[in-house]
């Protein structure tokens, strides 16, 4: 039964052609969701242990890499018009894919409330307004602004990536400036070098888990190139963009969050604009797909569930900032081996054939993809090498020969 009377983000369904979205509408989608406060500190690791030129190639090398995944989730999903969710039926099966779901939707939601303290806490320094009261007013407007859809999430992101942009460029040129311009930079030696190894692991590993959901934006693509293009171009831009902030911002002043940058040089205002419109972004991207997560699992549309999910996420903020961080980030691990599988089984096992969402049907539990998803996530943590690529190439591997094995088997 079609819900798409009542469910105009098709949670539950493919996108029908007609409600498909332009270029610029997908491009700015992703950029909001690219633009993460964490890719800043992450860039403010790389910058101060390497050198500027072997930032940049560690940050053009894992942008690359991180483009290539996202936009190959890109062009399945604007392919099939389906979320990452319903798109892991049909690899993990009808209720296997409540595993990956699950695993999403709990990983966003933690974020979520993450986010929410996390812009508290500066505001609450500025202003002196009890942190609870802001949190609780924060997680409402975010959570509100997701209720109304995957439109609204666009209106956001198209205020706010210019203003961060244009606003963070002048705050990062002033700080690079105080340390000699880009002649400064190009001279500054790490005191404790990192290996370009551990660079790529940090620049990939920053955004790999989140880029899994990209499906949950572009299936709304009108072309799998519109869609594809817009998400390589928001890696590209976006999440260079956050590490440049954070690597110049580290080198010049000690300090990787552009908001705290300017914070020192007595921008408040603008620094509170930029860390709220970073984190808005990114945390209703998040909030979005966990919504849609949990809608795969329970079968209620999108729009009740975000309700629900901003509730948890908020009423825990406090806590999940204090005591949940790393324990989401060993959770975000578990996340790329999952749009690897979908990837494998999409484009090496099916041919890029799918059935109709509507008329295929799925079986129950896909063990094989349980035991690749196993594979990747115990590859990422114990075998050497780069973690998030172990994971992708370690789980889609097993995926395909197994399941190839299988159907020679069969035969």
């Amino acid at each position: 039964m079609s819900t798409s009377a009542q469910d105009k983000e098709y949670s539950l369904e493919a996108v029908p052609r007609s409600e498909r979205s332009s270029f610029w509408h997908i491009l700015v989608v992703m950029l909001g969701f690219t633009f993460f406060s964490a890719s800043m500190w992450s860039g403010g690791q790389l910058g101060t242990g390497l050198t500027f030129l072997q930032f940049v190639l560690a940050v053009l090398a894992g942008n690359l890499i991180l483009g290539a995944y996202t936009g190959a989730l890109a062009y399945m999903a604007a392919d099939t018009g389906l979320s990452t969710h319903l798109l892991a039926r049909f690899a993990f099966g009808e209720k296997g894919s409540y595993l990956a779901s699950f695993m999403l939707a709990m990983t966003q939601i933690g974020w979520f409330g993450v986010g929410v303290a996390m812009f508290a806490l500066p505001v609450n320094k500025v202003t002196g307004i009890d942190t609870t009261l802001l949190i609780v007013i924060f997680g409402i407007l975010m959570t509100a602004t997701v209720y109304f859809g995957i439109k609204a999430l666009a209106i956001l992101s198209f205020i706010a990536c210019p203003s961060i942009a244009i606003l963070g460029t002048i705050s990062v040129t002033d700080a690079a400036n105080s340390v000699g311009g880009l002649q400064g930079l190009l001279q500054y030696q790490p005191t404790q070098a990192i290996s370009m190894a551990t660079a790529l692991t940090i620049c990939v590993g920053s955004f790999i888990s989140g880029g899994t959901l990209t499906p949950d934006f572009t299936r709304f693509a009108n072309s799998k190139r519109n869609g594809v293009i817009a998400t390589v171009i928001a890696f590209f831009i976006g999440n260079s963009l956050m590490f440049f902030f954070g690597a110049i911002g580290a080198i010049a002043t000690g300090e990787a969050d552009v908001s705290e940058v300017m914070f020192l040089q007595g921008m408040i205002l603008p620094a509170i604009v930029i860390l709220g419109l970073n984190i808005w972004t990114t945390n209703d991207n998040a909030l979005y797909a966990s919504g849609l997560g949990l809608s795969n699992i329970t079968k209620v549309t999108i729009k009740k569930v975000v309700i629900f999910n901003g509730v948890v996420g908020t009423a825990l903020a406090w806590w999940l900032y204090n005591n949940f961080v790393d324990f989401l980030t060993f959770l975000g691990s578990t996340l790329p081996p999952i749009g690897a599988i979908i990837l494998a089984d999409f484009f090496i096992v099916n041919r890029e054939k799918y059935k109709d969402f509507k008329q295929a049907k799925f079986v129950s539990v896909n063990v094989t993809a349980i035991v690749a998803w196993v594979a990747g996530v115990l590859l990422a943590t114990f075998a050497p090498g780069i973690p998030p690529l172990n994971a992708i190439i370690g789980s889609a591997l097993v995926y395909v020969v197994i399941t190839l094995v299988g159907k020679k088997g069969r035969q």
